[in-house]
């Protein structure tokens, strides 16, 4: 068997290579291409960096960086001399070409965002969807996550749960991305922008229900981190008088439909925070007033039990007319 490449010797025998050794394994060394590192930063705290991150970021002789501003405090920090370029959602198109001929030379590259991980909200997906299409080399360089980070801190999370990332801003797209969130039994992660969580909170609670729990986390890892537990509406109500902050970083956690994550503003009372995914009348008038509710919103009564039916598993017929059975 030939020797594994992401060894080096020391005293004699074969040992492990850490970070960037390790990591270069998966690099097709006959073509002599490079390999894309995506490279998790800090959501906040800069010790959050991991030694593998720092390892790839002295060692790669390119930065593509969403802002290279930010970036650049972190090379400040741990005295990092890489060269930076920009690449962000604005140039993506314009960048992608000569970073990939970069690639295609056989020289390594970093890809680097804000905080947190490419790709996740951020930019990044052309790039790497292009290099591992042409069968080159990704390695994913985790660390510290919002989504995660979160998560742990809502104390309402359920074993299973969804990241949504930012809603859609308004329209059709926002109603029926509502709808989905209120009948999913899963809890969801959401990124929201400081100037519109006051209105995303009263949109939830609408579509949710007032007493869904769910919990505001600001500022993650940051000097003023806050994690705000409550039902969506007293969490709205909070967010409009000014007694949550809106501003900095924000994401939002929205306990599971079923209302069986616990927590603070965890009740399950009411047939909106039990869902639709039960059976018997209950079910059936909670999924019969949420068409109602869609109908209000716009969506024509055929689409909105159709998609009721498919989350509820209620007849579609029982549903189009919302009246009661004869």
């Amino acid at each position: 068997m030939s020797p594994d490449p992401g060894t080096a010797k020391r005293g004699g025998t074969r040992t492990p290579v850490e970070g960037v050794a390790t990591a270069e394994a998966g690099v097709d060394r006959e073509t002599r291409r490079g390999c894309l590192y995506v490279v998790a930063t800090p959501i906040g705290n800069l010790g959050d960096v991991t030694l593998r991150a720092l390892e790839v970021l002295r060692a790669v002789p390119l930065v593509a960086a969403e802002d290279t501003r930010i970036t650049r405090r972190l090379f400040a920090r741990y005295e990092i001399t890489t060269h930076l370029v920009p690449h962000h959602a604005r140039n993506e198109e314009a960048t992608t070409p000569a970073l990939l001929a970069h690639l295609r030379a056989g020289r390594d590259l970093a890809l680097v965002t804000d905080a947190g991980t490419p790709l996740v909200s951020d930019p990044g997906a052309g790039l790497v969807a292009a290099w591992a299409a042409e069968g080159g080399a990704v390695v994913p360089i985790p660390g510290a996550s919002a989504v995660l980070a979160a998560l742990v801190a809502s104390g309402i999370a359920g074993p299973r749960w969804s990241f949504e990332g930012f809603l859609p801003r308004r329209g059709r797209e926002r109603r029926e991305r509502l709808a989905r969130l209120a009948v999913d039994p899963r809890t969801s992660v959401l990124f929201e922008a400081p100037g519109r969580l006051a209105g995303t909170l009263a949109d939830l609670a609408a579509a949710c229900g007032p007493d869904r729990p769910a919990a505001v986390c600001r500022e993650l890892t940051k000097l003023y981190e806050e994690v705000r537990r409550g039902p969506l509406a007293a969490l709205a109500a909070a967010v409009a008088a000014g007694g949550i902050a809106a501003r900095g970083e924000i994401v939002v956690v929205l306990g599971d439909a079923t209302g069986e994550t616990g927590g603070a503003g965890a009740t399950g009372e009411g047939p909106t925070s039990r869902g639709v995914t039960g059976g018997g009348a209950d079910a059936l008038a909670t999924a019969r007033a949420e068409v109602e509710r869609l109908v209000a919103d716009g969506v024509a009564r055929g689409e909105a039990a159709r998609r009721m039916a498919a989350s509820s598993g209620i007849p579609r017929r029982r549903l189009y007319g919302a009246v009661p059975d004869r």
